[in-house]
């Protein structure tokens, strides 16, 4: 099968997610293209190597990737984001259908929505169905941000959402939540398939913890919280702020924030501000370079606002925390919360509370240490029988598969 994946956001960028949908589909037998855009998330800068041209022909690990122009930004302006993504739509659309050769199947990463537009067009013009996968609800996720507070602007990316839903020949949800959302939209419920997300457990796995790493870092003889991912306005971390200072009795309980983001330099500064010693900012690292450090934490932290919407958003590091075969802190409720208590995994608390974070974290710091490896040990097991790469995969597969009969 000749797949076309529709994306805004691919590697170098990190979006190891998709990656391994591609990279799996083409060990699956499939010919993979991506239409995508030029690098430039999570800072809004260009990556190295990389500049804005009119297309751009790549090849990485057997998968042909046609990079089109983009205004690159991921700042808290809400105009600037807005040229972002219309832009990539836009270019996709336009010049998808010259520059790639017809594909049998396609798929569209919708998020954000406006991906769904390359996805309407190429699917009219090539005269073929294509499938949608659903990761953000919008504009669920604006609202919830904050990043747009006009309502008419609310409900015409509403409307726009809805007619994306109706154009695509099957949607793929990942939580059940996300299924729950659309059936109340009045998506028909043959329409949609909810396929977890997925983990590499060959990648993420339980490692001892690499000499001199510690060190390095500052970390030695310290009970380690740590969170690795985007730091940004969903992800709502001020509460980690809150919690450290409560936390200032046990001089030997740290925080470390792994990645970056439209809130990173924010809460650098806050935590600066307050003078909190038991929080590490350590920026973005390279992706290879995550599970040695995942090996350094006593407890991995999950972290989203208090919203509505993100008690059916399930974060893709869940399954990496579970397969790295360490606790989890799960400082959000509903579909992602119950992943890790159904597991057995570790614990959760209220989000957006940081008394709830301090005293969850107390917790894990006063329990027994073989009590903690118990519940890393139950989260490898919860990963590698319910979330490996290659089964859920193929569920997407078939999904695309069958747009053949159309």
């Amino acid at each position: 099968m000749r797949v076309l994946i529709v994306t805004q956001w691919y590697p170098p960028e990190p979006v190891n997610y998709i990656l391994e949908l591609t990279k799996t589909l083409r060990a699956l037998g499939h010919e993979v293209t991506v239409l995508t855009g030029f690098p430039n998330w999570p800072s809004g800068k260009l990556h190295p190597g990389y500049r804005i041209r009119a297309w751009q022909r790549e090849e990485q690990d057997g998968i042909q990737i046609v990079r089109v122009p983009l205004f690159p930004d991921h700042s808290r302006s809400g105009v600037k984001r807005t040229l972002n993504i219309l832009s990539f739509a836009i270019s996709a659309a336009l010049l998808g259908f010259w520059l790639i050769p017809r594909p049998e199947a396609m798929h569209v990463i919708c998020t954000p929505v406006t991906v769904g537009l390359p996805g309407i067009v190429l699917s009219r013009l090539w005269r073929i169905p294509f499938t949608l996968e659903i990761l953000d609800m919008w504009p669920e996720t604006l609202r919830a941000t904050g990043m747009v507070r006009w309502e008419a602007a609310l409900r015409a990316i509403d409307i726009f959402a809805k007619f994306v839903y109706r154009c695509a020949f099957a949607i793929r949800v990942v939580t059940p939540g996300f299924r729950r959302n659309l059936l109340e939209k009045g998506v028909p419920a043959s329409k949609i398939s909810v396929i977890s997300n997925w983990v590499d457990t060959e990648f993420y796995r339980p490692m001892a913890p690499e000499n001199g790493t510690a060190e390095k870092f500052g970390l030695e003889e310290r009970f380690t919280v740590m969170y690795g991912g985007t730091i940004g306005l969903a992800q709502g971390l001020d509460s980690v702020i809150g919690a450290a200072e409560r936390l200032r009795d046990l001089s030997d309980i740290c925080f470390v924030l792994i990645g970056d983001g439209v809130d990173y330099e924010r809460l650098r500064a806050e935590a600066a501000a307050r003078d909190l010693p038991n929080v590490r900012f350590l920026g973005r690292v390279p992706s290879d370079d995550m599970p040695a450090l995942y090996a350094l934490a006593d407890v991995l932290m999950l972290h989203l606002r208090n919203d509505p919407l993100f008690a059916i958003t399930i974060p893709h590091k869940v399954f990496a925390y579970l397969a790295s075969g360490k606790p989890v802190l799960a400082a959000l409720h509903g579909d992602g919360a119950d992943i890790v208590l159904d597991a057995h995994a570790g614990l959760a608390c209220q989000p957006g509370d940081p008394e709830a974070l301090a005293q969850t974290v107390r917790a894990f710091y006063t329990m027994p240490p073989e009590r903690r490896a118990e519940m890393g040990r139950n989260g490898r097991a919860t990963a590698c029988s319910l979330y490996t790469k290659t089964a859920l995969v193929s569920q997407v597969a078939k999904m695309m598969e069958a747009t053949f009969s159309v």
